[in-house]
């Protein structure tokens, strides 16, 4: 497995696991997080704060179907289920990132598509 599939999936784990420390060292001083339909953050105080509003939420659980990575740039696609306020939501997502260099490991950008999906 190539060196920037496994930090994407390790970054991902992190993601489901609330793992907030992991996750903004593996983000440059400037990250971007673009949700689509949604807000966009800028810089590692914004994104942290993003990724505190998500302690509301439970991750049940997380499957990445793909990883794919190209020079400077991945990206993962997968679904979730998450429980919040005893619901249970089944999310499709795909995630494009981008890295400070072409053999770095630092995420400068990120852009997430999440779709609820019908299926509990």
């Amino acid at each position: 497995m190539a060196a920037k599939e496994n930090f994407i999936k390790e970054f991902n784990q992190a993601f489901a696991n609330g793992d907030i420390p992991f996750i903004l060292d593996c983000l440059t001083e400037s990250i971007e997080w673009v949700m689509i339909g949604g807000n966009t953050h800028r810089g590692k105080a914004a994104f942290e704060m993003e990724m505190s509003k998500m302690k509301d939420f439970e991750m049940m659980e997380m499957k990445i179907d793909k990883v794919i990575t190209h020079g400077k740039f991945a990206s993962a696609n997968g679904r979730f289920k998450i429980n919040e306020k005893e619901q249970e939501e089944t999310y499709g997502f795909c995630d494009v990132y981008e890295f400070d260099s072409f053999k770095g490991l630092k995420i400068k950008n990120i852009t997430s598509y999440v779709i609820l999906l019908n299926e509990k």
